[in-house]
């Protein structure tokens, strides 16, 4: 809908997808038996989680994926 095409990735030393922010493909969320279900394609891949993303413009999201990708990093180091 806002003409922009994007997939943003942050991948580890092995190939595997650390963080991702992409429109590439629809993600549904419904809860409940008869929920409404809403379809989206701006998303965020946070390891195995996916979250709707609400992209206002191209600078926010790049603001946005770079700010999860220090998050990311800082976890990576200070873990074990």
């Amino acid at each position: 809908p806002h003409g922009l095409r994007y997939s943003l990735t942050l991948h580890d030393e092995t190939g595997a997808r650390l963080l991702g922010f992409d429109n590439a493909h629809p993600i549904r969320e419904s809860s409940g038996p008869g929920a409404r279900t809403r379809i989206q394609y701006d998303h965020k891949h946070a390891g195995e989680r996916t979250r709707f993303y609400d992209y206002a413009d191209a600078a926010t999201l790049l603001a946005d994926f770079w700010k999860e990708v220090d998050i990311v990093m800082q976890e990576r180091s200070s873990g074990p």
